[in-house]
């Protein structure tokens, strides 16, 4: 007969000799996020997830949860590893997305706009050493600034495609204003990105869309 105690005493060393690949702060609870208010008119979109993904498609079912009520993207720990998530309608033009995040491990979140097809404006808000918000429609870069965002805080992100006009502001602070003529319509994604860091875990919440 086997010693259960040595099979227990097994399993509680063999972690320490083989190397355990659990990362716990993927697991970290994240703040109460902000609270949940549409405005009373112009709405086109909204959601609090407090219905799962009813209304959304991911590219990557393994990669989207929801989580402590909100939407989680949990990412293999490998560089330069991507998902989306999208909703909405490829017939939007002008309209403005707010929603907030917060990023758990990772540098890299954000979102796309007027997406369809391979065009749509994308957004990158940088944490870590960057501290920055990126636009980009495909390779072509839109505009760039300084952002702060910390990690394991709810940060608010607003984006504006008007006519040709792209804005973008965090935490209420204008940082992006340009131009560019490349993408027209289309719907939004959120995205989880893992970077040269090599690693992404954040929540989004809040998420409304409002025509302009």
């Amino acid at each position: 007969m086997v010693n259960r105690r040595y099979v227990w005493l097994a399993l509680a060393v063999l972690p320490l000799l083989c190397g355990s690949t659990t990362d716990s702060s993927r697991d970290t609870v994240p703040p109460q996020p902000p609270r949940f208010a549409p405005p009373p008119r112009g709405v086109l979109f909204a959601d609090d997830f407090s219905k799962g993904l009813a209304h959304w498609r991911p590219d990557r079912a393994d990669v989207w949860t929801v989580r402590h009520r909100a939407l989680l993207a949990d990412l293999p720990d490998h560089k330069q590893v991507r998902s989306l998530i999208w909703a909405g309608d490829s017939a939007w033009t002008n309209y403005a997305l707010d929603f907030d995040v917060c990023m758990i491990r990772g540098v890299d979140k954000g979102a796309v706009v007027r997406a369809d097809g391979d065009i749509g404006i994308g957004v990158d808000l940088r944490g870590g050493t960057y501290q920055d918000v990126l636009a980009y429609v495909r390779d072509w870069p839109v505009g760039k600034n300084s952002a702060t965002n910390a990690n394991a805080t709810w940060n608010h992100v607003r984006v504006e495609a008007v006519d040709d006009h792209v804005r973008i502001w965090v935490n209420g602070d204008l940082r992006i204003d340009r131009t560019q003529s490349k993408a027209k319509r289309g719907r939004i994604g959120l995205a989880a990105y893992t970077g040269g860091s090599g690693e992404c875990t954040v929540y989004y919440d809040n998420v409304i869309v409002t025509a302009r």
